[in-house]
């Protein structure tokens, strides 16, 4: 199967901190592709490298220009207006005419259940309302892949649910998946397919039973022991 996206001994730095280092990814239409490690791991800046918002300081970023995708941050800039505004906004970059970037925000709005807030300040909702906003902002580009940090790190379990349960939508409906995540519960459920990492560098790439079930200390020791929550 093709690649949406191939990274090739990619290194990127900050100064004289290395952030990755020779990582090597390939990301195939459809898959459900969960990063997990502790903190200041690289999950963040991969995903940005990624999305081109952070360039290589050495190797291939490879992807077809004409495909499609969005991004969801852990903590979602909202501009001081309308959900509906803030979902337009966002078609309207793409090249969508105002009036109609309106129109089609709305079925954006209430895929994710927010069509009655329409009118509401994204600023005034809820953590967990704003995160679905967020979902719906990237949802109403009809991307082929959806990038997603930590989305529901700072959510109630109800809100959790919410947006899991939008990411299942999502990917039930073709929509390819790359998301980093803390909650190794969430991974099990959501994920094809775990990429660990460990200071910048990818020390396991495996589908999602094999990480967990299989002999996971063969391939990365330090992966076995952030499994069992003696890393993080």
């Amino acid at each position: 199967m093709s690649a949406l996206l191939q990274l090739k001994n990619v290194d990127v730095s900050f100064g004289h901190v290395h952030a990755l280092t020779q990582v090597n990814l390939r990301i195939a239409p459809g898959e459900r592709v969960a990063l997990i490690g502790a903190n200041g791991s690289g999950k963040s800046t991969l995903l940005r490298v990624l999305h081109g918002l952070v360039r290589p300081a050495a190797g291939l970023l490879l992807r077809d220009p004409a495909t499609r995708q969005a991004m969801v941050f852990q903590r979602p800039f909202m501009l001081a207006s309308s959900a509906q505004n803030n979902v337009a906004l966002a078609l309207w970059i793409r090249g969508v005419r105002w009036r109609e970037a309106r129109e089609q925000a709305l079925p954006a709005l209430a895929r994710v259940g927010l069509l009655e807030m329409a009118q509401r300040s994204a600023r005034a909702l809820s953590g967990g309302q704003q995160q679905r906003l967020a979902l719906a902002r990237a949802w109403g580009l009809d991307p082929a892949m959806l990038l997603l940090d930590e989305p529901t790190s700072s959510l109630d379990p109800h809100a959790k649910r919410d947006v899991e349960a939008f990411m299942e939508q999502f990917a039930a409906a073709g929509m390819t998946l790359v998301f980093a995540s803390h909650n190794l519960g969430q991974v099990k459920r959501l994920a094809t397919r775990v990429v660990y990492l460990q200071q910048g560098r990818l020390l396991a790439d495996l589908p999602v039973h094999d990480f967990f079930e299989g002999p996971l200390g063969a391939t990365s020791r330090e992966a076995e022991l952030f499994v069992k929550g003696e890393l993080g």
